[in-house]
């Protein structure tokens, strides 16, 4: 135990709480607290055996650190070796995962270059998973999260991965290494994490396929979580739409272990065995919130091309409205907040659910956090402060309201989706920007506050809702790439995955997903 707290420090933390103490009380509560920690020290110290998952192909290299010249897009913070069955959907791929996922026997930094030792005990479900049906793990790659700026706009611990379409711009973030390993053909699948956009927005930027589940679909066990649960993913991510159906397929579906999973999740799904089943008669319907400015003019027009493309291969094409996808953004930011400074207080990996807690990264983090807190970037910073206000200011109301209103949104969502198939808008308004190197801190503190929720607008909404979202590579503006999203109803993610094969067979696939064309 660290430390007993003196009568005057435990009338000091209760007064945080909004508790006054007068002495006599705080006298007789100090004896029975003593006495609680001192019990609460005694099970902590029980050699017992706390049941965690069994680790599946324990054989493991434990890898190491690449060099700069092996990494030469700086997408990977570490390279292994981990070999699964040998068999099923994913043998011969390799794969990588953002390092926000637990791997027995692998550092898990989160970002932060202080937790780089920090090695996992446990095997995300995702893991467990892709070894069963034959995958090849080969690495970690690059986020920039809990220590560093946003992966869209800044360095992190580890630096900044670059794109391979054109290494003098972003690759976008958080997901941003496993965006730039796929780009540059480095990688067959890595499984990336989402909460406003971090899977999908890397994939637009760099060029490849990334895929936000229906909520719950994927199990996020051995994730951390960067913001609120109701609104955090895990992912694949892709050069090809079949190796990303082929990633859900191995890896969706129930597991136990995620207390966010209802039972209306499947045991098993199938994204493959109509994925070559084509468009004709779907209805594909054009967002028009979706297209609004400040949208590049050129990312209008590609977008609006790829539609074309599906039309012609027999996909029934219209506009349609539905105003709450800018309200979704709003009520997902208004609740954030305290949502993001409950996760903060309670714990990295959730709280009030039973199921395993991988302690010794619970408790690294927290210690990571009251040590390093002031080095956090500024949008985090902002959020924690937010969040306490909120709460002070209007007493849960924000967060309950943020969770309160999503019914009839989805509701809007879901009306539109029974007059179309799949809603289709650009992933990202804009190409990937320059990077523009900042040493001011306020003026690297002001964009961090400011570039991302621009960048967003399209993804945050289905993170909020909950729908499967997509984002397809379909051209390119001076040699960057753009996507489209699509979006579809809850577990139709097969569907969404199907027009989007259609549309890759419909066009030059390698000029649009190439490095250099």
């Amino acid at each position: 135990m660290r430390s007993i707290p003196s009568v005057a420090e435990m009338t000091q933390t209760a007064a945080t709480l909004g508790i006054n103490l007068e002495p006599e009380e705080a006298t007789l509560l100090h004896q029975y607290l003593v006495k609680q920690l001192v019990e609460i020290d005694e099970f902590v110290q029980m050699r017992l055996d706390e049941g965690a998952p069994p680790v599946t192909f324990a054989a493991r290299d434990p890898g190491y650190r690449p060099s700069a010249e092996e990494d030469p897009f700086n997408a990977w913070v570490w390279k292994c070796n981990i070999t699964g069955s040998g068999q099923g959907l994913l043998a011969g791929k390799t794969v990588s995962y953002k390092d926000h996922v637990s791997i027995a026997g692998i550092p898990v930094a989160f970002g932060a270059a202080p937790l780089q030792h920090l090695i996992a005990n446990v095997d995300a479900t995702i893991v467990t998973r892709v070894l069963a049906e034959g995958g090849t793990i080969i690495g970690k790659n690059l986020m920039s999260g809990l220590a560093g700026g946003l992966g869209s706009d800044y360095s992190g611990d580890f630096g900044r991965p670059l794109n391979p379409h054109n290494t003098d711009h972003f690759t976008g973030g958080s997901s941003s290494g496993s965006a730039a390993a796929l780009a540059a053909g480095e990688v067959d699948i890595s499984f990336g994490g989402d909460q406003g956009g971090s899977i999908r927005l890397p994939a637009a930027l760099s060029g490849v396929v990334g895929l936000k589940p229906t909520f719950g679909l994927v199990s996020h066990f051995g994730l951390s979580f960067g913001s609120d649960p109701c609104i955090d993913y895990t992912g694949p991510m892709a050069r090809t739409v079949e190796d990303t159906a082929a990633a859900l397929q191995a890896t969706a579906g129930y597991d136990g272990l995620d207390p966010r999973q209802s039972r209306d999740v499947p045991e098993t799904y199938d994204t493959l065995s109509n994925l070559d089943g084509g468009v004709a008669g779907l209805k594909i319907g054009i967002l028009i919130e979706g297209f609004q400015d400040p949208i590049d003019p050129e990312v209008y027009q590609s977008v609006l091309q790829a539609t074309e493309v599906l039309a012609s291969a027999g996909a029934v094409v219209t506009k349609i409205s539905v105003p709450e996808h800018n309200l979704a953004r709003i009520a997902q930011e208004a609740m954030t907040p305290e949502g993001v400074l409950s996760m903060y207080q309670v714990g990295f990996m959730g709280a009030f659910a039973r199921t395993y807690y991988p302690s010794s990264i619970i408790s690294a983090v927290r210690q990571f956090n009251r040590d390093h807190g002031s080095g956090a970037p500024a949008r985090t910073k902002l959020r924690l402060i937010a969040g306490e206000y909120a709460r002070r200011n209007f007493d849960g109301v924000a967060y309950s309201k943020g969770h309160n209103v999503r019914k009839g949104i989805i509701a809007a969502f879901d009306k539109a989706l029974s007059e179309v198939d799949v809603l289709i808008m650009p992933t990202c308004l804009h190409v990937a920007p320059k990077f523009e190197k900042v040493t001011d801190p306020m003026e690297m503190a002001e964009r961090n506050l400011g570039k991302r929720p621009i960048s967003s607008v399209n993804t945050m909404p289905y993170d909020y809702t909950g729908h499967p979202a997509l984002a397809v590579p379909c051209g390119k503006i001076n040699g960057l790439p753009v996507s489209m999203q699509m979006v579809g109803r809850f577990f139709d993610d097969a569907l969404l995955l199907r027009v989007a094969y259609a549309y890759q067979k419909a066009v030059d696939w390698d000029a649009i997903i190439g490095i250099g064309t």
